[in-house]
């Protein structure tokens, strides 16, 4: 490692806490807007709230699940690693509370579309993934950290889906369910490189430090196989949907993500809910992978919405929860252990996740199941932003 990690990690800091670290503002606020934007969303879908914006009631919920939702936590997450990937001083103070607000601002432009007009929300709203790219290419440019450039070409496609939503909102091309697909296929490959990286590593330190003679499997040959795999096989799901060929792709990826979670030994983690809830995260990328494989081979006998929920408040959601609330306390100084009520978070934005699979295939249910689900998920997030909240507004 360079002499560069010697810089020290923050500079003094006298403002508000909050923008201290990077992690701060955008994983609280992602625990703020996953604890509000799902129930708005059920609010719509029943007919009782309204909100002035040009995006359908749907279109809007997978938008700001995707490019709001998530994009704070990949923001929280590449602000925080990015300096200890470089050891560069990282983005404190004023130029965070700058970037934060530009998030803030797209939300808002959202869900006032159809009142400021669609193209004004798409450039408010774009400025914010536009703004993060900038900031962490600069950062990784500087730091020489040629190691982590794909990720700078996954928030590229990232705002390219993002622009295409806005596209068939402004009414210039019909690429909205397109531009979907491809936010989704992103964050589910970056859950699969990033997962590949800190899952066989956190894990394998925990059980060292057990003795344990059994440990993860390094990354290698298998592990590039699956990336490569699911990289194929979601470009094409994007492109080409409802294919038998791309499902049977789609199916080899799952298969391969399966025994790659094997290989990470899940099972010696149980006693530790900080260790097993990424790996119960990671669970649902190759289940949602064989659903939507399934769907696309079968499509009369399963949804694709069933496979599209796995990955989305499966392995988005449970993975967003377990590594944020891992990096607030390593990065807070606080003990890496979770106490019963974080093991409640995982478990409850799992079921969440169960409850929205299995209500795409039981339509007699279908509204109960949505509801449940809405509530478990709201239960995940709103016990998080109460635990973990303060930590971030803590000196």
């Amino acid at each position: 490692m360079s002499s560069r990690t010697a810089v020290p990690r923050y500079r003094p800091h006298e403002g508000p806490a909050l923008f201290r670290q990077g992690f701060r503002p955008f994983f609280l606020a992602a625990g703020l807007w996953g604890l509000a934007a799902l129930p708005l969303w059920l609010l719509m879908f029943q007919g009782a709230v309204e909100l002035p914006s040009v995006f359908a009631p749907m279109a809007w919920h997978a938008h700001e699940m995707i490019f709001g939702f998530a994009g704070a936590v990949v923001a929280g997450f590449l602000l925080t690693a990015i300096p200890n990937w470089t050891g560069r001083l990282p983005l404190q103070g004023l130029p965070l509370a700058l970037l934060f607000a530009l998030w803030v601002l797209g939300r808002l432009a959202m869900a006032v579309s159809g009142d400021i007009g669609a193209l004004t929300a798409a450039g408010l709203d774009l400025a914010f993934l536009v703004a993060l790219l900038a900031v962490a290419l600069r950062e990784i440019l500087a730091g020489r950290n040629w190691r982590n450039l794909p990720l700078m070409l996954a928030l590229g496609l990232l705002i390219a889906a993002n622009l295409m939503t806005h596209l068939e909102a402004v009414e210039m091309a019909s690429t909205g369910a397109l531009g979907e697909r491809l936010g989704i296929a992103v964050l589910v490959l970056l859950v699969c490189l990033i997962g590949g990286r800190i899952i066989p590593s956190f894990t394998r330190n925990w059980l060292a430090k057990r003795d344990a003679t059994a440990l993860p499997a390094p990354f290698g040959t298998f592990d590039k196989a699956c990336l490569l795999t699911t990289a194929a096989a979601l470009a094409a799901w994007v492109v080409l949907p409802e294919q038998a060929a791309v499902g049977a792709l789609l199916l080899l990826a799952g298969i391969l993500h399966l025994l790659r979670l094997g290989r990470w030994q899940p099972f010696q983690t149980l006693s530790e809910p900080l260790v097993w809830s990424l790996h119960l995260g990671f669970l649902w990328v190759p289940l949602g992978l064989l659903l939507l494989g399934l769907a696309e081979v079968l499509p009369a006998w399963l949804p694709a919405t069933a496979g599209l929920h796995a990955l989305t408040a499966g392995a988005i959601g449970g993975m967003t929860l377990a590594v944020m609330t891992r990096a607030t306390l390593g990065h807070s100084g606080r003990a890496l252990t979770a106490d019963g009520v974080t093991a409640v978070i995982y478990l409850a934005v799992a079921a969440a996740a169960l409850l929205r699979v299995v209500a795409a295939v039981l339509p007699s249910a279908y509204v109960e199941l949505l509801w449940g689900s809405g509530l478990a998920w709201s239960l995940a997030f709103g016990l998080f932003v109460i635990v973990y909240g303060r930590m971030h507004l803590a000196k």
